[in-house]
C-alpha cells in the first residue's frame, strides 16, 4: 500500500503567512517612500547644483570676457604707442644723421678755410701780413670748431635718447608681447565647454603659480611701462627741435662768418689790385724815366766826347804855338784865348763828368727802385693768386643747400618747432 510523502521541515502557520506578506507590503511601501524621498532631494539637488554650475560658469564666463576686454584695451593702447615709438625713433634717427651730416660739411668748411690759410702762408717778404682776411680766416677756423663741437654734443645726446627710446620700446614690446599671449590663453578658456576634446583634470589646478602678481601690479607695470615711453618721446621730441635748431644756428654762425670772411678777402684782393695798378703805373713810370735818364747820360757822353775833342784841339794849338820862332813866342790875345778855352773846356768837362757820375747815380737808383717795384708787383701778384685760389677753394662752399624738413611728429606735439633749415654739402 502506497504512503504519502511528507515535506520535512518547520511548517509556518497561516497568521505567520499573512504577517510575513504583510510585513514585505509594509517593507516595499517604506522602500518606495524612502526612494521617493531621495529622488525628491536628488532632483532638487540636481536643480540646484546645476544652476549653481550654470551660474558660475556665466560669472566665469563673463569675467574672462572683461578681462579679455581689459587686456585687449590695454594691448592696443600699447600697440599704438609702440607704432608712436618707432615714428619718433625714425624721426630722432633721421635728426641725428641730418646732424652728422652737418658736422661732415663743417669738416669741407674747415679744409677750406685751413687751405685758405696754408695758401696765404706762401706769400713772400713784406705781403706776409696778419691782415683783416687772415684774422676772418682765423675766425672761421674757431666758428667751425664751435659748431663742430656744439653738433657732436648734440648728435650724443641724440645718441642717448634713441638708447632710452630703444629701450623703453623692449619694455613696451615684451608688454605688449605678453599682452597678446594672454589674450590668446584667455580666449583659448573662452572656448573651452563640456564637448571640448582637450579638457581633462588636473593636478592642484587651484595652486597659486610662482611670480603670480596682484591686479594693481600689473596694471601699474603697464601704465609705467606706457608712460615711460611717452616721457621719452616728449624729451625725443624736445631734442629733436633744439637738435633742428642747433643746426639752422651753426649754419647761421658759419654763413655770417663765411659772408664776413670772403667780403674781408674781396676787399683785400680790391687793395691788392689797386696796389698793384699803383706800381705798375709807378714801374711805367720808372722805365719811362730809365729810357730817358739813360739817353741823358749818351747825350751827356757825347758832350764830354766833343768837349775831350774840342780840349785836345784847344790843347795842339797851344803845344803847336810853343813852336813859334824867337820873338814870335809871344803872349798875344791868342794865346790868352786858348788859354782860357782850355780853362773853360777842362771845367766844362769836369761839370758833365760829375753830371754824368751824378745821372749814373740816378739810374742805378733807378734800376734798383725798378727792382723794387718789380718785386714788389711780384710778391703782389702772387698774393693776389694766392687770395684768387682762396676764392676759387672757397667756391666749393657756394653750392645749392639741401632743404632740412623735419618729419611729421609721431605723437601729439605741442612745441613748433623749424619747419626748414640748411645743411651744408
Amino acid at each position: 500500500m502506497a504512503s504519502l510523502s511528507v515535506k520535512p521541515g518547520q511548517r509556518f502557520t497561516l497568521p505567520d503567512w499573512k504577517n510575513n506578506s504583510l510585513l514585505i507590503s509594509a517593507d516595499a511601501e517604506q522602500q518606495r517612500f524612502n526612494s521617493h524621498h531621495i529622488r525628491q532631494e536628488g532632483r532638487v539637488l540636481r536643480n540646484d547644483t546645476g544652476n549653481q554650475a550654470k551660474w558660475d560658469e556665466h560669472n566665469s564666463r563673463t569675467h574672462l570676457k572683461d578681462r579679455i576686454t581689459t587686456v585687449d584695451k590695454w594691448r592696443e593702447a600699447l600697440a599704438k604707442c609702440l607704432k608712436d615709438l618707432d615714428l619718433e625713433i625714425d624721426a630722432l634717427s633721421k635728426v641725428k644723421e641730418a646732424a652728422e651730416n652737418a658736422i661732415q660739411a663743417k669738416n669741407l668748411c674747415l679744409d677750406v678755410a685751413i687751405e685758405c690759410l696754408t695758401f696765404r702762408e706762401s706769400r713772400r717778404d713784406i705781403d706776409v701780413v696778419r691782415d683783416p682776411v687772415e684774422e676772418e680766416l682765423h675766425k672761421e677756423v674757431k666758428v667751425i670748431e664751435k659748431t663742430k663741437k656744439e653738433l657732436q654734443q648734440r648728435v650724443d645726446d641724440a645718441f642717448r635718447q634713441l638708447c632710452l627710446l630703444k629701450e623703453a620700446r623692449q619694455q613696451l614690446s615684451c608688454d605688449h608681447r605678453h599682452k597678446v599671449e594672454a589674450l590668446e590663453l584667455d580666449r583659448q578658456c573662452m572656448s573651452f565647454n563640456p564637448t571640448s576634446g582637450n579638457i581633462s583634470f588636473k593636478v592642484n589646478p587651484t595652486r597659486i603659480p610662482d611670480g603670480t602678481t596682484a591686479l594693481s601690479e600689473w596694471e601699474l607695470n603697464s601704465r609705467c611701462n606706457k608712460e615711460r615711453a611717452e616721457a621719452e618721446m616728449r624729451a625725443s621730441v624736445d631734442l629733436r627741435g633744439a637738435i633742428t635748431l642747433t643746426i639752422a644756428q651753426t649754419n647761421n654762425e658759419l654763413d655770417a662768418q663765411r659772408i664776413a670772411t670772403e667780403f674781408a678777402l674781396r676787399k683785400r684782393m680790391r687793395d691788392m689790385e689797386a696796389a698793384l695798378s699803383e706800381l705798375r703805373w709807378q714801374e711805367k713810370n720808372t722805365l719811362e724815366e730809365i729810357a730817358e735818364m739813360e739817353e741823358e747820360i749818351r747825350q751827356l757822353e757825347e758832350d764830354i766826347k766833343k768837349r775831350t775833342l774840342d780840349l785836345k784841339v784847344a790843347h795842339t794849338r797851344l803845344e803847336t804855338r810853343t813852336y813859334r820862332p824867337h820873338i814870335e813866342l809871344c803872349r798875344d790875345q791868342a794865346q790868352f784865348g786858348l788859354t782860357d778855352e782850355v780853362q773853360q773846356l777842362e771845367g766844362i768837362i769836369r761839370a758833365l763828368q760829375q753830371k754824368r757820375t751824378e745821372s749814373q747815380d740816378a739810374l742805378d737808383a733807378l734800376y734798383r727802385q725798378l727792382h723794387r717795384i718789380q718785386t714788389d708787383i711780384g710778391y703782389k701778384t702772387n698774393s693776389l693768386q694766392l687770395d684768387n685760389k682762396c676764392m676759387d677753394t672757397r667756391r666749393k662752399l657756394v653750392v645749392p643747400v639741401e632743404k632740412f624738413d623735419p618729419e611729421v611728429d609721431a605723437v601729439s606735439r605741442t612745441r613748433n618747432l623749424p619747419r626748414e633749415s640748411q645743411l651744408e654739402l
